[in-house]
């Protein structure tokens, strides 16, 4: 490459080049043809330093759901309340429980891609092992999202949530298990709190339990639990960049979609052709839960204080009950009701005064 140089002496100051101005031209990347013009003043030479950038700039993340971060409390409950909503789309969509989790991850797919397109643009790629862990971690997705909506047809939508909670307490647990993290002793004190909570959802006590078959719901509420407890601790290792939440997130939202196709085809449960309104509410599930509600809390729980967070986790799994309530018209026992309760206190019993070096916190169940 050839470099065109025109040096101008100014008067007075004749053979003294240190005291030039210099200007060189560089061959223009768009133009080939064209030179560029570079200014250089007398320490140096050669292409200078890009105009500095100023803070707000250089902090500004490339995921507009990041910028929420420096307003936890609010972006945390708009999360809640965006997934407290999640069984009842599901409820009122009336698809099978593996379309309803094929197409709430299908449907969720472009918005995150954006994301993450976003996310890749500014921070480069993710590495391969990264992306592995987010694979693996949406076939547990995908395990999870068919047996929660099973969870739904047996025990109701705000019943199957609460159950699906149990998760805050079976990720401490599997951490200790697998990890060799053992958990606080407020987790500990929680676990049989919730197993109490569990058992009384169980109908096992009392007549009149709500669901077509209340027991085996609750069995099917656990395993949901364990499910996506153990796609949260995947998740966690695939998403070390804290910056970019939404480019693990696709790669476990469309493992989940393809998953899901494997899982309901052995069902009978697969139905690929949509119809109006499932899938009016299922696009909604998705953009509410999928991506809104499922940002919102990632970004903003891990900057909350611990007493925060527990009273914030308890919002989805309320919300739900009496979303289902109110809007699908379900009917718990007093007992179920007593036992939903006795799980939420177990879930803020887990969260309180978390020490620093504790277990991480787990996120609401995205179902």
């Amino acid at each position: 490459m050839s470099l065109k140089k025109n040096v101008t002496v100014p008067v007075g100051s004749v053979g003294n080049v240190a005291a030039s101005a210099v200007r060189v031209q560089f061959p223009s990347p768009e133009c080939p043809g064209q030179a560029l013009p570079r200014e250089r003043g007398r320490a140096g030479f050669g292409v200078p330093s890009p105009p500095m950038a100023s803070p707000a700039e250089r902090e500004r993340p490339a995921n507009p759901f990041v910028a929420l971060a420096h307003r936890p409390v609010l972006t945390a409950i708009l999360g809640a309340l965006c997934i407290a909503f999640s069984a009842v789309l599901v409820r009122l969509s009336g698809a099978s429980p593996a379309t309803a989790a094929i197409f709430r991850c299908a449907y969720a797919i472009p918005a995150l891609a954006l994301l993450a397109w976003l996310e890749r643009r500014a921070y480069g790629p993710r590495p391969f092992a990264q992306v592995r862990l987010a694979w693996i971690a949406g076939i547990l997705f995908a395990v999870d999202l068919v047996v929660f909506h099973h969870t739904i047809e047996l025990v109701g939508a705000g019943l199957a949530t609460v159950l699906g909670n149990t998760q805050v307490v079976i990720v401490a647990l599997l951490a200790w298990l697998l990890l060799g993290e053992r958990p606080s002793n407020r987790v500990l004190a929680a676990m049989p709190v919730v197993l109490v909570g569990v058992f009384l959802i169980s109908g096992v006590v009392g007549t009149g339990a709500y669901g077509s078959n209340p027991l085996l719901g609750v069995i099917t509420g656990v395993v949901t639990g364990i499910a996506y407890a153990a796609f949260l601790l995947v998740l966690r290792h695939g998403n070390a960049d804290l910056r970019r939440p939404a480019g693990p997130l696709l790669d476990a939202t469309w493992v989940a979609a393809v998953a899901a196709i494997g899982i309901g085809l052995p069902l009978g449960e697969v139905n690929l052709v949509p119809s109006w309104p499932a899938h009016g509410y299922l696009l909604l599930l998705a953009l509410s839960s999928q991506v809104v509600g499922w940002l919102f809390i990632s970004v903003s729980l891990p900057r909350l204080p611990a007493a925060l967070t527990s009273v914030i986790l308890t919002i989805q799994p309320v919300g739900a009950v009496l979303l289902g309530i109110v809007l699908v018209n379900e009917h718990p026992s007093t007992i179920q009701l007593a036992g939903a309760g006795t799980i939420v206190v177990g879930l803020m019993l887990a969260t309180l005064r978390r020490r620093a070096d504790a277990e991480p916190i787990a996120e609401p169940e995205l179902g």
